[in-house]
């Protein structure tokens, strides 16, 4: 069942006189129809006109798909990789071989989790160093056997905590971004939810950064934001607008390379329809960056990222 939103109220009264209609013994075929077809002409009107903050209430969204449940909806022969072969294993970011399209690939992502329990396991899709090291390893397998990298990005920020600095933190983030930069291999990038600072950015140097139509990236969250610049969480609205965190924002910063739309109402509402729409954009990326040598996916995707730099 849905979490409803600040915004849909009205979504989540037609959605009750639906499930009433549900209990009662008449037949009311006709009524909810019509009801059915109210809530989709409000949805498409809703989503169509999210405000930046709307928009970061849909990336965080509890049922919101992550990125194990797009692994397991758009890829087959799914084999999972562990460990940084120095620490431990970092459970906040899976990797995996996977087939797509008769199309090996390497899959590597964060993975928030959907149960309290898996949070926890997860850490909430905060990183540490052995987990950015981790997806170095396995961007150095792929690009031994010269297999296209996806990654799925969904996460606040690497984590913040003692221990992870003690171990090198952004150490990691940064050898995480050279070894993008470095690999001749395809590498395809989806923002899914939030995409969070550093801790995303090591996952998200890519030759193709697609992003989902209500999801955010941004160099800080809208909270953090406002508790600096003005030391008020009345102020997380106003910030997540400033910060231009929006997809629509980044394409047009020159951030990401395309958005991929979202089914009406978001894809928490829809994961597996959602799952088909990304699997295409996924086929075509690999297709389009397959036509490349090494050597020049490798000087296309740098100059990409210091075009960025230099604009900034």
């Amino acid at each position: 069942m849905n979490r409803f939103l600040d915004f849909e109220d009205e979504i989540e009264n037609i959605e009750k006189v639906i499930n009433s209609l549900d209990i009662k013994k008449q037949n009311y075929k006709f009524e909810k129809e019509k009801l059915v077809d109210q809530k989709k002409n409000l949805l498409k009107k809703i989503y169509s006109n999210l405000s930046a903050w709307e928009k970061v209430q849909v990336a965080r969204h509890s049922n919101r798909p992550h990125a194990k449940d797009y692994i397991e909806l758009i890829f087959k022969n799914i084999i999972y990789l562990h460990g940084d072969k120095k620490f431990a294993d970092d459970t906040a970011i899976l990797g995996c071989f996977g087939e797509i399209s008769g199309q090996s690939v390497m899959i590597i992502g964060t993975e928030k989790g959907n149960s309290m329990e898996s949070r926890i396991k997860h850490n909430f899709g905060m990183a540490k160093p052995e987990g950015y090291r981790k997806a170095q390893r396995l961007m150095s397998i792929a690009d031994k056997y010269n297999l296209p990298i996806i990654t799925f990005v969904d996460t606040a920020g690497a984590f913040p905590g003692k221990e992870a600095e003690e171990r090198g933190q952004s150490e990691s983030i940064a050898s995480s971004i050279q070894t993008s930069l470095k690999i001749g291999s395809p590498i395809i990038s989806i923002i899914i939810g939030e995409g969070g600072s550093g801790g995303a950015i090591a996952l998200a140097t890519a030759d193709k950064v697609l992003m989902l139509e209500h999801s955010i990236y941004s160099v800080i969250s809208p909270e953090g934001c406002a508790s600096i610049l003005w030391r008020n969480s009345d102020f997380t609205q106003k910030a997540a607008e400033s910060l231009k965190i929006t997809a629509k924002d980044c394409l047009n910063n020159k951030i990401i390379d395309s958005i991929v739309k979202e089914v009406v109402g978001g894809a928490h509402r829809f994961p597996e329809e959602q799952a088909n729409i990304l699997k295409s954009e996924i086929i075509n990326s690999i297709h389009n960056l397959n036509s490349l040598t090494p050597q020049e996916r490798r000087k296309v995707r740098n100059e990409k990222f210091l075009n960025i730099t230099s604009e900034i």
